[in-house]
């Protein structure tokens, strides 16, 4: 059996116009040949009457000691709605579809309400489905563990659910139908000249989503690589050829060309940043630790950390600022905090073989006089907090030093 599993977002979902969309995609792959699995979301955003963030807030807003395993059956209610709404639209146009719930497709869950893991998928009874010639719908984000007891998977958990199907029916790929045409080379709304990038690595795209980037969750990028699921991200309205994310030797193998020696895949930003430097006046490993345990266990992540003898440096989100000023205070340790910062980060796989991506990145940045406050890298990313006044000139001038406008491959 060719499957082809198709993930649609909670905008995909709203509308009649949106689902003879879907049809029409459903339709499409079946006349290619393919056996089609759906994973949907729940409908809209914030607001919407079914949407996640809606129903939450709803039993929130009434008992606020509502317990998490509450908490979880009425989030898991937008999916269902969903899933029943586009088979009942898609058995209506003449194609005979079945919605299930993550338990009757076989996602059992470690038992974390709010953050569940899937640890197995046995979809038996969509195989079923399929050989009856049926089309599956199934709710994302939710599966139940071995009492039954039903989670969900947090953030980015139905992109999570899709990948994982694809990998237990074999798929021949996974197709993510959003709001853009796929993976950008920078946010449109910033860079007008901002293209799709036709194809991507896994360790890429991951790097983007963890750096800013909001297209597909990085949890679902993960599971596709540790199983070797090809990934499409296509836009519903427009499909066109989306982007391919796969690994790199398929990518330097199949199609390099398209890629060219390219240092740079990709620019991804951060906004609403502070950065706190902590100045000792003597080297004091204690105080440090104590430092970085205490805002761990508030729950704080921070980012960018540098760490000198007399010298730390790092960013957190505003939104903890003062949970972490609070810290610092009670431990009486000098500090500085930097308001209104931003991060942005370039990302390529390239930057393996090529040397001297710093450099240009430094250069580029200086000429336009942009203050670096401080950096970050790793294998493939380099990343850069400056001030959130310069962030638009910043993506811009990286987007243009790196030819990432250039379809046609290299930097030059």
């Amino acid at each position: 059996m060719k499957i082809l599993v198709q993930k649609y977002g909670g905008t995909s979902v709203t509308t009649p116009e949106k689902r003879s969309l879907i049809f029409q995609r459903v339709k499409d792959a079946l006349e290619e040949g393919f056996k089609v699995v759906l994973v949907v979301s729940a409908m809209g955003r914030d607001g919407a009457p079914y949407a996640t963030d809606t129903l939450r807030a709803l039993a929130l807003g009434e008992y606020d000691d509502l317990s998490l395993r509450e908490l979880d059956l009425i989030m898991s209610c937008g999916e269902i709605i969903s899933a029943v709404v586009v088979a009942a639209f898609l058995s209506a146009k003449g194609l005979r579809a079945c919605a299930l719930t993550g338990i009757q497709a076989g996602f059992l869950t470690d038992g974390r309400y709010g953050e569940a893991e899937v640890v197995d998928c046995q979809p038996f009874r969509i195989k079923e489905i399929l050989q009856l010639n049926e089309i599956p719908v199934v709710t994302g984000f939710q599966g139940a563990d071995a009492q039954g007891e039903i989670n969900t998977l947090g953030r980015g958990g139905s992109d999570t659910s899709a990948v994982i199907l694809g990998a237990a029916l074999d798929a021949e790929r996974v197709e993510i139908y959003t709001d853009v045409s796929g993976i950008m080379t920078a946010d449109p709304l910033i860079i007008k000249e901002a293209r799709v990038i036709q194809q991507i690595t896994y360790g890429e795209v991951c790097q983007l989503a963890y750096e800013g980037a909001r297209v597909i969750h990085p949890r679902a990028v993960e599971v596709a690589m540790r199983n070797n699921v090809r990934v499409m991200v296509k836009s519903l309205e427009n499909p066109g050829t989306g982007t391919l994310i796969t690994t790199e030797a398929s990518l330097i193998k199949g199609n390099y060309s398209t890629r060219g020696r390219r240092a740079v895949t990709g620019i991804a930003h951060e906004t609403n940043l502070a950065q706190f430097l902590i100045e000792l006046p003597i080297p004091d490993s204690s105080s440090e630790l104590e430092i970085f345990r205490q805002i761990g266990e508030a729950g704080v992540n921070i980012d960018l950390i540098s760490v000198f003898p007399l010298l730390k440096a790092f960013a957190v989100k505003d939104e903890h600022r003062r949970k972490v000023e609070t810290i610092l205070n009670g431990l009486k340790v000098p500090y500085r905090v930097e308001k209104d910062c931003a991060k942005v980060s370039v990302v390529g796989v390239g930057m393996h073989s090529i040397p001297g991506v710093m450099a240009r990145v430094v250069k580029a940045l200086n000429e336009h006089n942009i203050e670096i406050k401080q950096t970050g890298d790793s294998n493939i990313t380099i990343s850069l907090l400056i001030k959130q006044d310069d962030l638009r000139r910043a993506v811009q001038t990286l987007h243009d030093s790196f030819y990432l406008a250039n379809n046609n491959g290299g930097d030059g």
